[in-house]
């Protein structure tokens, strides 16, 4: 063994069709992310103002939370017209604007839409609860009580209590999986599957390049509307609230994770593929993610791609962890894409979730650049910003209020991004008062003093995201050989000339991580060695083939022969 040093067009095909096979993607939430006019919530306009910030990151995509209009009962995800703008985030044209410049920059732009459900101020539901004669009434799931006037059924609700609310005019009760003011779509009715592939074409018009589809796996409920079992205490794994929230004492198998998904999910990706866009489903699933993940992106008429939420998780994954998720994704979902995030605007940020120092948080925005599957980074990941304490006065998410204070809700990672160390706001807003509160905590973490210093996070991941794309196998190749050597978790990732393009001679990376805070060390396979990465605090290797590990620090190689 040796070791060396070292505006969007008409629909066509085009050549970028597998943009999205490891693309690195940004989530903006736009309330959080820049408010243009000084009201204290972000915007569209905002966005546009922040696009070359996000274009400087070397990322692929940005994703953006839901704009559309809404009583925000639910902070977009009540959506009460699907094809506008709600005025607090501004207009259509200030949309295009978005999709225009971030093109312009390179970016594409993915959208979320949230299909499962609509607000009850939406058009849609507002007629069918008129009646049970009117030419809507069975777009949403509406069922009878049972004999004595209770729901009828025992689905629980995301977001507490019974998933069923009655309704006085119908004298029938609607589901609703999440708010009562969030009523589920009836996609058994094919005029509800055909008015909604209609708003994925308006926006697929509009230039934007994809879809974060969320609850992609509460579309259809049971026909026969049948009761959950319950689900036993030792498999209560969910992510969020687990303890507290009595959803997850249910073996959710009616409600959610129906077989018919799969057809709709096919007419969707038609609609999709004339315009080369990608989406990434959102898997609510704490038991079955990885599996239903394998099943809506198995082959090419599914889906692109889908995130579980096992590097959600609450507790910091081991070496042993990461490896265990990885065999069953090869076990269930080894024809299928994953897209990997560590945070978002529904979990702790991970830097408090996982109690990550500074080296820790550098290896771990390494190591989702190695991983097999695309990526998110959520807006101010890249700074390390922790966990905001938000007192009850200011919650406003709907979930914390309800379960409080065992729970406090999704506030505290969705406070506005810093952008200055400045007391007004930190660049966020010139308002007097923001709709969170901008933690003072955080201006020390702001961009413009993240700039400045080469050893910040937020040159570490433009370098990590910089180095996925120099290495083609690291965003297209096959993962092998994936393993836990104590607290070192090792692999390899390799492509040949027909997978790695641009790269005809194929490549071959060995990474290994030390997840821990202690020394490690772990053996490079035979074979000649290319030492890399060492802008990442990567290890060298010596003569005899053995990398020593400082703690959280990753050993990166090429093989040359």
């Amino acid at each position: 063994m040796s070791v060396m040093q070292a505006m969007t067009p008409e629909p066509a095909m085009r050549p970028d069709a597998d943009w999205w096979r490891g693309a690195v993607i940004y989530q903006v939430y736009p309330r959080s992310f820049q408010d243009s006019n000084g009201d204290g919530i972000g915007d569209l306009l905002g966005i546009v103002q922040r696009l070359p910030y996000i274009a400087s990151l070397g990322v692929d995509a940005v994703w953006i939370s839901p704009f559309f209009t809404s009583p925000m009962k639910d902070f977009g995800y009540d959506v009460a017209n699907y094809r506008d703008v709600d005025p607090m985030f501004g207009t259509l044209a200030d949309f295009d604007a978005v999709v225009e410049t971030a093109h312009a920059l390179g970016l594409k732009v993915m959208i979320d839409l949230v299909l499962s459900h609509t607000s009850d101020q939406h058009p849609w539901f507002k007629e069918s609860r008129q009646d049970r004669e009117n030419p809507k009434q069975n777009w949403y799931v509406w069922a009878d009580p049972k004999p004595d006037g209770t729901p009828p059924n025992n689905w629980l609700s995301i977001f507490g209590g019974s998933a069923w609310h009655w309704d006085a005019r119908r004298c029938q009760y609607y589901l609703h999986n999440f708010l009562a003011s969030q009523p589920d779509l009836n996609f058994h009715e094919p005029a509800v599957q055909e008015a909604l592939l209609d708003v994925a074409r308006f926006w697929l018009e509009r230039g934007v390049n994809g879809f974060r589809l969320d609850t992609i796996n509460f579309y259809f409920a049971d026909k026969q509307l049948r009761d959950n079992p319950p689900l036993p205490e030792d498999r209560r794994n969910a992510t969020i609230a687990p303890q507290v929230n009595p959803y997850n004492y249910q073996e959710h198998i009616y409600s959610k994770n129906q077989p018919e998904n799969l057809d709709f999910l096919r007419k969707l990706r038609a609609v999709m593929d004339p315009w080369n866009a990608a989406a990434v489903g959102e898997v609510g699933d704490a038991q079955r993610g990885l599996e239903i993940l394998g099943e809506y992106t198995r082959g090419d008429d599914l889906m692109q791609m889908c995130y579980a939420f096992e590097l959600l998780s609450g507790t910091r994954p081991t070496a042993a962890r990461i490896a265990e998720v990885f065999a069953t994704v090869d076990r269930v979902a080894a024809d299928g894409w994953a897209c990997w995030a560590y945070s978002n605007h529904d979990v702790m940020r991970h830097v408090s979730r996982w109690g990550l120092n500074p080296a820790a948080s550098r290896a771990f925005a390494t190591l989702l650049m190695c991983l097999r599957g695309s990526a998110c980074i959520y807006q101010g990941e890249e700074l390390g910003l922790p966990e905001a304490e938000i007192g009850y006065d200011d919650i406003q998410d709907p979930y914390g209020r309800e379960f409080w204070p065992e729970f406090k809700g999704r506030d505290g990672c969705r406070t506005p991004m810093v952008w200055t160390d400045s007391n007004l706001n930190g660049g966020f807003s010139t308002a007097a008062r923001t709709w969170l509160p901008v933690p003072g905590a955080h201006l020390g973490l702001s961009v413009a003093r993240a700039e400045t210093d080469p050893a910040s996070l937020l040159h570490h991941y433009r370098r990590a995201i910089s180095f996925r794309h120099a290495h083609r196998s690291l965003a297209l190749g096959a993962q092998t050989g994936m393993h836990a050597q104590g607290d070192v978790l090792v692999f390899q990732r390799s492509c040949g000339g027909g997978d790695c393009a641009g790269n005809s001679a194929g490549e071959t990376m060995f990474c290994a991580f030390n997840l821990s805070d202690e020394p490690a060390q772990v053996r490079l396979p035979p074979g000649n060695w290319l030492q890399v990465g060492q802008e990442l605090n990567g290890a060298h290797a010596g003569a005899d083939g053995i990398a020593k590990l400082g703690p959280w620090q990753p050993c990166l190689a090429l093989k040359t022969g």
